[in-house]
Order: structure tokens, then sequence, then C-alpha cells
């Protein structure tokens, strides 16, 4: 019952990423972005930016939309392999990638002031990588015992 309850909140969490890299693209310039681009912008301009620095900066933003999308498809393709196969090297692979993406994520975003990136990278890290882990070890114990 656990390990559905975990398999399906990495569903989730899949969804999530999809929705979010759907929606960056759409509302990169619309208002409810407006607080966030100014914290950015008021690092790097030292205040407002310059039309062409904000469009810029923009534009940055909706490109990481269709990259969140494909992270989510990976993430997909893997938590499917380890839903249906019990496969602990998928969740592991999974952890793995937040492992290695959330330190350098927050550090790039830490120096530039942005610390609504690392509240959301540390949320990420906080609700995935716990059941990612459990997942693993109990997908191998699963295995190991069925190997004995």
């Amino acid at each position: 019952m656990k390990r559905m309850l975990l398999v399906r909140w990495m569903y989730i969490a899949v969804a999530a990423h999809l929705v979010v890299g759907v929606l960056l693209p759409l509302c990169a310039g619309m208002p409810l972005t407006d607080e966030y681009r100014r914290s950015i912008e008021a690092f790097f301009f030292g205040g407002e930016a310059s039309q062409a620095g904000r469009a810029l900066h923009m534009w940055w933003l909706a490109l990481f939309g269709p990259t969140v999308q494909a992270a989510a498809i990976w993430m997909a393709g893997l938590v499917v392999i380890g839903d249906q196969q019990k496969n602990a090297y998928a969740w592991l692979m999974l952890a793995l990638g937040l492992i290695v993406w959330a330190p350098q994520d927050m550090l790039i975003s830490a120096r530039a002031h942005c610390w609504t990136n690392v509240w959301l990278d540390l949320a990420a890290v906080t609700l995935m990588l716990p059941p990612l882990l459990w997942l693993c070890k109990t997908d191998l114990a699963n295995k190991n015992r069925k190997a004995t």
C-alpha cells in the first residue's frame, strides 16, 4: 500500500513538471511573473531592466519551459519503468538526477539572489528524494529476496 501511494506521488510530481513546463512559455510575459522577473533583474541590472533586457529575460524563461517538459517526459519513463517492473535502478536514477541538479541549481540561484528558485528547489528535493530513495530500497530488497 505504501509503495502504491509513493508511486502515485511520483506520477503527480511528473505531472506537475509537465504542467509547469507547458505554462512557462505561456506565462513568461504575464503580470503573474512580474515580481519574479523584477527580483532577478534587480540583481543583474541593478534595478529595472531595459526593454531589451526584459525581453531577453522573458525569452529565457519561456525557453526553459520546453526543457522542463522534456525532463517531465524522461521522468515519466523512469517512473513507469520503476512502477511496472519494480525496478530499483529507475528510482535510483531519478534520485541521482535530483542530487546532481539541486545543489548546482540552488548555488547558481543563491549567487544571483534568486531565493524563489532556492525555495522551489528545496521543496522539490524534500518532496521527491525521500520517496524515491524508499522506492529504490524497497524494490531492491524485494528483488534480492526473490533471488534467494
